[in-house]
């Protein structure tokens, strides 16, 4: 869906006049979120945010794969596999599942690490499991109480914030705020922006830790662009932050062109905006994500092949400390699971 633009404008008519609507789904959100979730036997780190569109989740899951790999780990994600037709439980395959069987971001995962889809989280328990996993990233879930969460990173984008800070439908919250605070474990913000410095004050407050970070692209497609005018496109939750990441790296974009997150690209919208490229001597680029829902299996269709994908990656500013935060976390909650307790 394509995010209003109230939802991130100083409180309107429209948020307002959605308040009643918006108080009832909370209320169903915060009683959700107080059930007791079945327990995976290993320990189940959760990434999610507190609000509807994207922040960084994905580059943060992967970027805590690296770190729990490096701790001797054997990480598994686990996704609904939003988007995709199948049901699961499955093991994302890169060569044969596309975005319309898993979804576009189990996709992009999965060329870097074990990913089970499944709709429901406990059968894609059992699937991870019979994996080896000896811990389950969660992408998402934060506010499903299905699975027990031993530790949960909310990821925030520094410049959005939480939006005008309003539940679904009259803002972007999913639940109300402090319910959501309350069972948040650390808080990664994105960015050099001020919008999430409330939030990482409140979370530090009660005890969690706050975790700065930055999105870096990759240093050879931004080579590739060098010296090039572009025409940018994105499907994502934010395709804002995408044009200003070219731009504050030098890219020059003569043209964006945003669409709503997940959005399913037809052969006609993509053969429209490599004509409009062609006219304006662009070069077209666009995210890593996006791109994997043009791919059929593990390459891309031949009207696609000149579009530039724009790879990045999540670096901490203190990776040690979250290092030992995620060490101490496994270490404390394997001593609960062997106690009993």
């Amino acid at each position: 869906m394509r995010e209003p633009a109230f939802w991130h404008g100083p409180p309107s008519w429209k948020s307002h006049l959605l308040r009643p609507l918006g108080a009832l789904y909370g209320a169903i959100a915060a009683r959700r979120l107080r059930r007791q979730g079945f327990d995976a036997g290993i320990p189940v780190i959760c990434v999610g945010n507190y609000h509807l569109g994207g922040a960084g989740k994905t580059p943060t899951v992967l970027a805590l794969a690296k770190i729990l790999r490096e701790l001797g780990e054997m990480p598994v994600v686990l996704s609904r596999g939003y988007g995709g037709r199948l049901r699961g439980p499955v093991l994302v395959d890169p060569s044969r599942h596309n975005a319309a069987d898993v979804g576009d971001e189990p996709v992009m995962m999965a060329a870097h690490l074990p990913v089970a889809v499944a709709r429901d989280r406990v059968d894609g328990i059992a699937l991870a499991r019979s994996q080896r996993a000896s811990v389950i990233l969660m992408d998402d879930s934060f506010q499903n109480p299905a699975i027990a969460k031993d530790a949960s990173l909310i990821v925030i984008d520094s410049e959005r914030g939480v939006g005008n800070g309003r539940v679904f439908p009259a803002g972007p919250l999913r639940a109300p705020l402090p319910p959501q605070l309350a069972r948040t474990d650390a808080l990664i913000v994105v960015g050099e922006g001020g919008a999430g410095r409330a939030i990482a004050d409140r979370v530090a407050a009660q005890g969690g830790q706050v975790f700065a970070a930055h999105l870096k692209p990759d240093a050879q497609a931004l080579a590739r662009l060098a010296g090039k005018r572009v025409l940018a496109f994105a499907g994502i939750g934010d395709p804002e932050r995408f044009f200003r990441t070219l731009r504050s790296n030098g890219i020059e974009v003569a043209e964006a062109r945003a669409f709503a997150d997940h959005h399913a690209f037809s052969a006609d919208e993509i053969a429209a905006l490599i004509a409009e490229a062609t006219r304006g001597a662009l070069t077209l680029v666009t995210t890593e994500k996006d791109l994997a829902r043009l791919k059929s299996g593990a390459s891309l269709p031949a009207w696609a092949q000149d579009i530039v994908p724009l790879p990045v990656t999540l670096e901490f500013d203190d990776a040690a400390r979250l290092r030992k935060f995620l060490s101490e976390r496994l270490f404390k909650t394997r001593e609960k699971k062997r106690s009993g307790g």
